[in-house]
Parts: C-alpha cells; structure tokens; sequence
C-alpha cells in the first residue's frame, strides 16, 4: 500500500566518514527518469532544518531535489519553488533488499555528517501488503532475519529513528494478511523491534495504522504481541491522510491501552484530511487535492506525541490508480499539487 524503493539504492560509494556530492545524490536511490536525471553538479544545496525543533536528517540528494534542480535547468522557477517546500524537510529513507546494510549504514553516516537523526522505514515483511500495491517483502522468516541484521550492523551506534513495517499488524487485524503467517510474523516483529533496541542510539516506532482504519479495542493486543512494549512507542497515519487531530485522538487511545507509549505521526499528506470521493476502498490511492500536512518537528506540544514525521515520501505515487505510476515512483504532477494546496 504504502510505496518504497525496494530496489538497490545505491549508496556503496558513501566512505565512512566522508559523503561527496555525488554520493549523496545517489543516497536517494531508485531513482525516477520523472527525476530529470540530474546531475550532481546540478543538485541544488538544500540545507537542514534547525536542530532544536527538527533533529532529523534532510537528504539533499532525495528525488524531489533532484526535481527541483531539473524544474531549475527547464526555467521553471515557479515548479522548482513548490517542491522545495518538499525537498527542504526530511522524509523517511525506506531501505532497500538488495544492500540493505550499505543503504543503512550510507544514510546514517550521512546523517551523522550533519549532525542530524536518519529516519528510516523497515518494509520487507514476508506477505507484503497482501500482494497488492506494494506486493513483496522478503521469501521467508529467514531470509528477514538476515536482511533485519545487515539493516542493523548498517546503523551500528550511529542515531536513528526507525519505523517498523507500516500494515505489517494491521493487515493481521482486518484479515488480509491470511492466518497462517500470522504467528511467523509476530516473531518477527517482534525480534526486530528486539534487535533494533540493541542498538546504542536507535529509537523504535511499530506501525499501528492510522485514525480511519485501526480500532483502539482491537489492535492494542496485536501490538503487544508483535512487541510495542519494548518499543519506544508506534506510529500512526503512516502514508495516510487523516488529521492530525484525528491521528492525536486515535494514538492516545491506542497508547492508553499499552501502558502510555507515546507514539509518532505521519503528517506527510494531512493537510487537507483525508479524501472522501471515488471508490471508499481506494481513496487511501493517490488521492486528488491533498496537501502536506505539518512540517517534521520533535516540538509537538504534546508529551504523548514524540515527533511529526513525512514518514511516507510526498511526491511519490500510492501505486498504479488515478493515474499514478507504480507505487515508490517519482510521481511530479502529484508532489506538485501537493505543494501547491498547502497553505
């Protein structure tokens, strides 16, 4: 459902220590020919948010700077300004399967170089997404085990937020998920959100779905079961459009019920709510007239609420409906009327 670039992203040429401007270019990866196939000459430079309010790493190498440098190349000025409003703030680097201990360890040295937090989505559970949108994620338990410890060696004692597997409990909740694999993947769930909170400075966030889709009563068992107690806290509206109103009411009902964990919010495209025309199971897809929401923080004004996060990368297509290309691709005309309905 939600949209990644699964592929390799290729950050093998990021040096310890030392990140060019070509590497971070190509920290983005899977990159979109709707990209513009920039250059790193080109790229523009695309500074980090203030430290206090927003300690998460902003990638100047992501696609939607990379558009902005093409928008500059074509004159079109007015373009390239709206999609800074996208490229200028950090967004979750969903790592890849093909290298995912490169992809890891290059975008948390990168980070670090900034002095900045990475934000990273984990999103290769077996049975993914029930072979819809985003259908994959790893073979088998193993071979998730395997790619969970090279995404684990990749962050070492380096600082990072991480999100753990958006709809992987969910879609055990609603049933799409078949009953069968349901025990395997509370085991691994749970053995990730085990091992990721081995590291020194890793933060944990299990995905709890979102305000318009999860049910209080019937997800906080699941949770526990797939180990958000030992988390630091879940994450809600993950690539979803609801309010953050409704996210704050619907994770501080979730969070009652798991002894007070605080949790984080997808603001990425909830700016205008969600959308509520077309076909009702499709309207999570690429949705007409959205806007982003609340730029990522960690001043939320709520104890409760750890951080607003663009966990889902705005600009990228849901999946191949409306018009949209598959899902992670570079979808412009979409980031563009983003930028264009936020206020």
């Amino acid at each position: 459902m939600y949209g990644s670039c699964t592929g390799r992203a290729r950050v093998g040429a990021v040096a310890a220590g030392a990140v060019s401007a070509a590497a971070l270019l190509l920290l983005a990866g899977c990159t979109s020919p709707d990209a513009g196939g920039t250059s790193p000459a080109a790229a523009p430079s695309m500074g980090q948010q203030p430290k206090a309010q927003d300690p998460f790493w902003v990638n100047p190498g992501s696609k939607a700077a990379q558009q902005v440098a093409s928008y500059q190349r074509d004159g079109k000025t007015a373009d390239a300004e709206l999609i800074k409003k996208i490229a200028s703030q950090p967004v979750g680097e969903w790592v890849g399967t093909e290298q995912p201990e490169e992809d890891a360890r290059g975008l948390t040295e990168a980070a670090t170089k900034a002095d900045r937090d990475a934000v990273l989505v984990l999103y290769n559970i077996p049975h993914r997404d029930c072979g819809q949108h985003s259908a994959g994620g790893a073979a088998d338990g193993d071979a998730y085990r395997a790619w969970l410890e090279k995404v684990a060696k990749g962050i070492g004692d380096r600082r990072a937020t991480v999100i753990v597997e958006p709809d992987a409990v969910m879609h055990m909740v609603d049933g799409c998920t078949e009953d069968q694999y349901h025990e395997e993947r509370y085991d691994l769930l749970k053995g990730a959100v085990k091992r990721l909170k081995q590291l020194p400075h890793t933060k944990v966030y299990l995905d709890a779905g979102n305000a318009g889709w999860g049910k209080p009563d019937s997800i906080f068992e699941p949770l526990k079961w797939a180990g958000v107690e030992q988390a630091d806290g879940f994450a809600v509206n993950v690539a979803n459009f609801q309010t953050t109103a409704a996210s704050k009411e619907y994770g501080k009902k979730v969070s009652a019920k798991i002894g007070g964990k605080p949790f984080v919010i997808d603001t990425s495209r909830n700016g205008n709510g969600p959308y509520t025309g077309g076909d009702p199971a499709e309207n999570w897809c690429n949705p007409p007239g959205r806007a982003l929401g609340e730029t990522p923080t960690t001043e939320t004004g709520d104890p409760l609420v750890d951080a607003y996060l663009w966990i889902k990368r705005p600009g990228e297509s849901d999946g191949d409906c409306k018009g949209g290309p598959k899902a992670g691709d570079w979808y412009p005309e979409y980031a563009l009327d983003l930028a264009r309905n936020t206020k």
